[in-house]
């Protein structure tokens, strides 16, 4: 980590309240969480919305996770490959899993998985370049107003996460990497 954060044992308040509970979940506290402690009135909120977000998407949490994971991708981001990775094989097989990462189109995801990712990868790319059409197609494969939103908040969040944890050298916690060197090189996509 490139700034000073709190540490799991100084974290006091809200912050130690966010930090036990990971604790308890993940048996550690993530760099990307605690790099937020940098800004403690920041963390709160930020993890709020994640928690909004993810729990109330409209298309289900593994969409959610895998628009994530292309997000990172194309972002660069290896931090968040290799966990999204790891979470991922959760719910996907892990061939299926390295698949999508290689290239989402031909992985074996629905004509609606594929429209929704490269939607996500274009609001990572340059979501200037995003028009009325691009939002028709969606449409067309059957996404609601609500469903496209959710899309885009994911993407976006995704980025603004992503970009963060670069910005202020958070590092992937050695329980993310693969064992198999060639998985670990795959989802190292940006810094490493």
């Amino acid at each position: 980590m490139y700034i000073k954060t709190v540490e799991p044992a100084d974290a006091t308040g809200e912050m130690a309240a966010i930090y036990d509970a990971e604790m308890a979940s993940m048996g550690r506290v993530m760099e990307a969480t605690q790099c937020w402690s940098a800004r403690p009135d920041m963390l709160v909120p930020i993890e709020n919305l994640l928690h909004q977000m993810r729990d109330g998407f409209s298309l289900g949490l593994l969409n959610f996770r895998l628009i994530t994971f292309i997000a990172a991708r194309y972002v660069p981001s290896s931090y968040c490959s290799h966990v999204y990775f790891k979470s991922q094989c959760g719910m996907l097989s892990r061939e299926q899993a390295l698949a999508i990462q290689a290239d989402y189109r031909n992985a074996g995801l629905s004509e609606q998985q594929v429209a929704m990712l490269a939607y996500a990868e274009q609001i990572t790319r340059d979501a200037s370049k995003i028009t009325a059409t691009d939002i028709e197609k969606l449409r067309l494969v059957g996404f609601t107003d609500l469903n496209i939103a959710d899309i885009a908040l994911a993407a976006s969040f995704r980025n603004f996460l992503s970009r963060y944890f670069d910005a202020v050298g958070a590092s992937v916690e050695p329980d993310f990497l693969d064992a198999d060197p060639q998985v670990r090189a795959q989802m190292a996509v940006g810094k490493r």
